[in-house]
């Protein structure tokens, strides 16, 4: 059985509250925190992007893991801001942690849920002994056009996974729902995505989380009481607590996992981050039910029990809840110039 052996996260530190983004477009900041329940998120700095994100977030998962890099042996992943149109971020990744040359690698793309794909990658070849270890990462610096929804949330942050055998959680199971929903995209060479608006709701995210929980609880023979925690793509805050109660799961195994309030939706790394913030807190026993959400469009959903190996490790990088907190508030001038939305 596949099983996570070490996890790590990282966030950049600068913050952009949603007052400041209202105040510039004259917009009711009041309403938009209420709507999306989302009051600041994440911004990277000019240095900053997914591959730094990537390698930060690995060299944190390693520490937990403890093993040699160059028993990883595949390296991926996922986003939708790789800053090469071609030319992997995998590598760069994988030179930096010092995990190469023998090793299989590649950049994946399914929206915000490349990352969970890239786990599920990992799980197959470590489940068929290809390979010892792998490393699946999920990271972003998402895009919002000036002006557009998407601007309030749309932010930075991503982690990684080693995947191997005997680690410190268990994925018991996995199963993916995908159809073809186009509720958000972005054309070549274009530099930002667009969005079917409130079609992105009920045809599109809602539809795919609830069947993907519910095909992986009716695979598993669970119920949303069988779980202590459970975790979901977070576009915003309102559509994760809304399919959380919609699941019937109640506040106290949804709230741990919620963290675009605080940092926005960080796309492909939401949910692996959301995981590595509720492993931070567990103590070996709980079982979690995480989905992820991709659009164009799918979910996967994973099954996982963490073991008291967990308690050994978790404190050996730096905790989810270290990026969170240890913050540097930005004006929407600064935004601009980070984000390089000037164009010449």
């Amino acid at each position: 059985m596949a099983s996570i052996v070490g996890y790590g996260g990282y966030i950049p530190k600068y913050r952009i509250k949603v007052e400041e983004i209202a105040r510039v477009w004259n917009k009711d900041a009041e309403a938009i925190k209420k709507g999306l329940l989302v009051y600041e998120k994440s911004v990277p700095y000019l240095d900053e992007d997914t591959a730094t994100i990537a390698v930060e977030a690995a060299k944190n998962a390693l520490k937990r893991a403890q093993i040699d890099p160059k028993d990883i042996g595949a390296v991926y992943v996922g986003s939708e801001s790789h800053p090469y149109a071609v030319k992997p971020t995998a590598t760069i990744v994988a030179e930096a942690i010092d995990a190469t040359p023998e090793l299989t690698a590649a950049d994946l793309e399914f929206a915000c849920k490349a990352g969970t794909a890239g786990i599920q990658i990992c799980m197959g070849l470590v489940d068929s002994g290809y390979i010892k270890y792998g490393l699946a990462i999920g990271a972003d610096t998402a895009q919002g056009a000036p002006g557009d929804a998407l601007e309030y949330t749309a932010a930075a942050g991503g982690a990684a996974y080693i995947i191997g055998k005997k680690g410190i959680a268990d994925i018991n199971e996995t199963y993916s729902y995908t159809t073809d929903t186009p509720d958000f995209w972005r054309r070549e060479g274009r530099p930002y995505p667009r969005h079917g608006g409130r079609f992105t709701g009920e045809p599109a995210y809602f539809k795919h989380v609830i069947n993907a929980a519910k095909g992986l609880m009716e695979k598993v023979g669970t119920k949303p009481e069988d779980y202590d925690y459970c975790i979901f793509h977070q576009p915003n805050g309102k559509f994760y607590v809304r399919v959380a109660k919609k699941l019937g799961f109640k506040e106290e195994q949804y709230k741990l996992g919620l963290l675009s309030p605080y940092i926005g939706n960080t796309y492909s790394g939401a949910v692996p981050l959301a995981l590595s913030h509720v492993l931070d807190n567990c103590e070996g026993g709980e079982r979690i039910l995480a989905v992820s959400y991709g659009s164009g469009a799918g979910s996967d959903a994973f099954d996982i029990t963490v073991n008291k190996k967990i308690r050994e490790v978790k404190d050996l990088a730096k905790r989810t809840s270290y990026y969170i907190e240890n913050k540097e508030y930005i004006d929407y001038s600064l935004y601009v110039k980070f984000r390089k939305k000037i164009k010449m």
